[in-house]
């Protein structure tokens, strides 16, 4: 994947970003107002990388978090046409690689219960899910 350009996102990426979304990430959804919470996290973490380009075409998107203790992953997405070629593991290579150099110890990834394709590639990379964890929620605006 020596084509492959892998940079950290900016705002002007938002839009191609949420439609790309909308193509790769089946079945997810990321809040009521998906422009501002992305808005919101590029704003917060302006070195997270997220999209990918493969000769100039978006082919795939991690989100990659680090709040200064936890590092933490969401959103990996590749372009249906372009999956099995080594993208994700790159996204996910250089997510990580970031998270080291900030001081990052562990990852933790966002991957939803029914995607079974998900799960085989999470835990191809080196991923676990960890039974004795659940996620709980409570919406804070309306």
């Amino acid at each position: 994947m020596d084509d492959l350009r892998i940079r950290a996102a900016n705002p002007d990426d938002l839009d191609a970003v949420l439609a790309f979304w909308k193509e790769a990430a089946e079945g997810t959804s990321i809040s009521d107002d998906p422009a501002r919470a992305s808005s919101g996290s590029v704003a917060r973490d302006p070195g997270s990388p997220a999209p990918r380009e493969l000769g100039g075409e978006r082919v795939g998107t991690v989100v990659a978090g680090f709040d200064g203790w936890r590092c933490h992953l969401y959103r990996l997405a590749v372009h249906p046409d372009r999956r099995r070629r080594g993208i994700g593991s790159a996204l996910l290579a250089a997510a990580e690689e970031r998270f080291v150099e900030l001081g990052g110890r562990r990852g933790d990834a966002m991957v939803l219960t029914r995607n079974e394709r998900a799960h085989h590639a999470w835990r191809a990379a080196g991923y676990a899910p960890e039974p004795q964890w659940q996620r709980w929620v409570k919406p804070l605006a309306d």
